[in-house]
């Protein structure tokens, strides 16, 4: 029993272990239980009770059968019959076949060989393997099956250079849903006769075959039955119960091992007149680890062949119909179309046969080979990857470094998992040392571990734009003889780098920085991407030194119509992660989705932490989207960022809906919180018409936020426009502008004095436009009328006296009876300023 349970153990169809099933957490319970009762109905399969009796003695000397001979028969047969036969010879295709396997009917439908024939054979088969001729007669039988396939008037040679294309499966079955009535008879049929306690293969096979009417139809019923109704047989294989072996136990119990599948697969299709074959090899299933040599070791796995259309096609039952938790010991029903009629080059992945004939490869590849050969899972079939390198399951680093790369004819998401194999289990690392970038249609995984060693690397995929799970795709072994001397990258939640290879449908055009490493030199990024539609952004960066407050510190984002723009400062260096999230700009409701993740890595002139960006930066600074919605334009500073080397500088636009306007001005310290209202007096708003100029003093060198407030006449309150940045190297320090009051309205100029601090106790002239006003005058010790110009402007000199304030004052239209203050200058002395 040791000896068949080491060469069983790979013929569960376990390809997601409880470690591996990262693809999915579900566990499918089985659909329907087996009753131990003996049948009631008394159906059963005619089968030789010395051949039933030598089934069983093989099954009990090794879980997997073996095909110990291959014999070469011809039989005649009737023409109108439902076996497969070459229509020009007349016989059937001689092709190998395991000692168990029961050869199809002759001229009738009345039952088996004879026992007489049976143990003729049996007796033929142990007499040649006794005289070493077991080699000879198998190639002789496949030359012979070859021969009987070839024309009588065309030569061998010529054959082979004409022979037409292999049909692939999909062109034989072009989509499964093709076969969705002869799926639900299959299912619906199979309950009943469970039901019904019939477990007859005559009588299964025959009722869910009802209604089919090529082979390949009938073939399909019987594949969805086994896949449905047969269970792999765990507690057998594991010695917890007796292991059910033949096709009339597998039947009745509803259990099977491999190799019960694969016989109760033969006799149905022997019923059905389908021609079909065992085949025993090697697998790489639950127990296969990458890199382990298959070479003199005994078969492992069986299978099935069968012929359709004049064409061989490969077909595993065991592994379509689910497949084993080792850790739980128990078997998940879980359906994989993907084995039924495999394609040759697919399926030589994971199946070797003993017989290379039945690779049915037009150049047949040796045990070395598949043992080299990458790992491949069904859903990478299914998502129509292909693989681009490496070609085999070993990576060997080079420079410490590994690569991994695919293409795909639709959009496909990927993650991945590293592991080190090290100990008994191996250790999970973290992502940092994979940098995977993709596109509409590639994908490429650079893998730089951390030391030398051995390491696992497993690759999981799904179909773009979906939240469906990802499933296990391939698996590589990854040797590193020396790694790469480099600073580990911060982690991405994300996995993919770049921008997402979904971006566009998230409105996002192509962007110029192409998904390698963005290296920077100067501390500073300004990450431009252009959208297809309003969008709103957020942004995320990522450093090892970085806390969340401090990061916040390092962006600030501008969000225009038609672009998003977001500037990066980096305090210091190594590599940061910056991470784009957005959403539709009207559909507040919408959740924020990944756009893109952007490897920076800061080589020189790192940021001074206080020359960072001004703490609580909305996302929109600068000129954006709402300031187009209240009606501004024409901005003269089009970015954000406004640098000015004088400490003083202008920002104009134009205001055409002539909409209330407030700004406020502050600069963080560092002991001491900014400074609202000393500050806002360094800005001077000036209306031309529908032209407003900002003109901003500051006071001292540094970094300012400057906030722009508008409010239409329908509003109650001002609402946030904009922020600016500004930075200012300058020594000077700026005096501040006037304190101006509701009265200043729109359409007002001080063209002298454009400061607000006046030396005491001298004469200064004023100049001021005032639409509207019948006076205007200025008040401190004394009060003086200015006097007005032909061109509008009210002008006349004024004494400061000793203070400590002078106001400029007006008389208008609206308010003849009264005087408004329009604004107030400080008046201090010489050594106060």
């Amino acid at each position: 029993m040791m000896k068949m349970k080491m060469k069983c153990f790979n013929c569960f169809n376990c390809f997601y272990t409880k470690r591996r099933d990262r693809s999915s957490r579900k566990t499918n319970k089985s659909s329907s239980k087996v009753s131990e009762e003996p049948p009631v109905h008394t159906l059963t399969s005619q089968t030789n009770p010395q051949h039933e009796q030598q089934s069983k003695q093989d099954c009990k000397a090794e879980a997997v059968p073996k095909e110990d001979a291959v014999v070469l028969k011809e039989w005649s047969f009737k023409t109108s019959g439902s076996s497969i036969a070459d229509g020009k010879t007349g016989r059937m295709t001689a092709r190998p076949q395991s000692v168990n396997a029961k050869e199809p009917n002759k001229s009738s439908e009345k039952g088996d060989m004879t026992d007489r024939e049976e143990q003729r054979s049996l007796a033929k088969r142990r007499e040649s393997k006794e005289n070493g001729t077991y080699r000879l007669k198998r190639k002789n039988s496949m030359t012979q099956e070859k021969d009987s396939r070839k024309s009588s008037t065309t030569s061998s040679k010529k054959i082979t250079l004409n022979r037409p294309r292999r049909q692939l499966k999909k062109d034989l079955i072009p989509n499964p849903e093709v076969f969705h009535k002869i799926d639900t008879h299959a299912i619906n049929a199979g309950r009943e006769l469970r039901s019904r306690k019939i477990f007859s293969v005559q009588a299964i096979t025959k009722t869910i075959t009802g209604g089919a009417i090529s082979d390949l139809d009938k073939l399909r019923a019987i594949w969805i039955w086994l896949c449905h109704y047969i269970e792999y047989d765990v507690k057998g294989y594991l010695g917890l119960s007796k292991m059910v072996c033949s096709p009339e136990q597998v039947i009745l119990t509803g259990r099977a091992v491999c190799s019960g599948y694969s016989s109760v697969c033969l006799q149905m299709c022997r019923e059905a007149g389908i021609e079909c074959r065992e085949v025993s090899g090697h697998s790489k299933g639950a127990a296969y680890q990458l890199g382990q040599s298959y070479r003199n070791n005994d078969s492992d796995h069986s299978w099935n062949a069968v012929f359709l259309d004049g064409q061989w096609h490969l077909l595993d039952a065991c592994w379509g119909a689910g497949y084993v938790d080792t850790d739980k010991q128990v078997f998940i029903k879980r359906y994989k179309e993907f084995y039924f009629l495999t394609d040759p080059e697919d399926f030589i992945d994971s199946h070797y046969p003993e017989e290379d004939e039945w690779q049915l490869l037009e150049s047949p590849i040796g045990i070395e080979e598949f043992e080299k050969r990458v790992l491949k899972k069904p859903d990478f079939y299914t998502l129509n990857l292909t693989l681009i390198h490496p070609k085999h399951s070993l990576i060997v680093t080079e420079n410490g470094e590994a690569t991994v790369s695919m293409s795909f004819p639709q959009l496909v998401h990927f993650t991945y998992q590293i592991s080190q194999l090290s100990g008994k289990k191996p250790q999970e690392l973290s992502k940092s040392m994979g940098f995977l970038t993709s596109t509409q249609n590639s994908m490429k995984l650079r893998i730089m571990p951390p030391k030398p060693g051995m390491y696992e690397l497993e690759l999981f995929a799904r179909t773009g734009n979906t939240s469906e799970i990802f499933n296990w795709i391939c698996s590589f072994q990854l040797e590193c003889p020396s790694p790469k001397t480099s600073e580990e990258l911060p982690e991405n939640p994300h996995v993919c780098w770049g921008l997402q290879p979904d971006a566009t449908s998230l409105g996002l055009e192509p962007c110029n920085y192409g998904n390698d490493i963005i290296s920077l030199e100067s501390g500073s990024f300004r990450l431009v991407l252009n959208t297809t539609r309003t969008l709103m952004v957020l942004c995320e960066l990522s450093h090892k030194n970085l806390d969340k407050t401090l990061s916040k510190k390092c962006l600030a984002i501008q969000t225009e119509p038609d672009q998003l723009t977001c500037s990066v400062l980096c305090p210091y260096y190594g590599y940061y992660r910056l991470s784009v999230f957005v959403r539709d700009w009207a559909n507040e409701a919408d959740s924020f989705e990944n756009a893109g993740n952007f490897l920076l890595h800061c080589t020189g002139g790192a940021v001074n932490l206080n020359e960072l960006f001004p703490s609580g930066l909305s996302g929109s600074c600068g000129p954006g989207i709402k300031t187009q919605e209240a009606g501004l334009c024409e901005f003269s500073h089009t970015e954000a960022l406004v640098y000015t080397q004088e400490g003083k500088c202008d920002i104009t636009f134009q205001n055409p809906k002539d909409i209330d306007l407030l700004c406020k001005l502050t600069k963080e310290q560092c002991d001491q919180p900014p400074s609202q209202t000393t500050l806002s007096n360094h800005v001077l708003f000036t209306h031309n018409g529908s032209k407003v100029t900002m003109s901003i003093n500051l006071p001292e060198s540094g970094v300012y936020r400057l906030t722009l407030f508008g409010k239409t006449s329908f509003q109650q309150e001002f609402t946030f426009l904009c922020d600016y940045i500004l930075k200012n190297t300058s020594a000077n320090k700026w005096p501040p502008f006037p304190c101006m009051y509701n009265a200043w309205k729109k359409g007002c100029v001080l063209y002298e004095p454009q400061v607000g601090r006046l030396e005491a106790s001298s004469w200064v002239k004023f100049r001021v436009h005032v639409p509207g006003a019948q006076r205007v005058s200025v008040h401190g010790d004394e009060s003086v009328d200015l006097q007005l110009s032909e061109s509008g402007v009210w002008e006349g000199k004024a004494f400061t006296g000793r203070g400590p304030q002078l106001k400029l004052a007006a008389t208008l239209s609206e308010t003849p009876n009264m005087i408004t203050t329009l604004m107030t200058f400080s008046v201090v002395k010489p050594n106060e300023k």
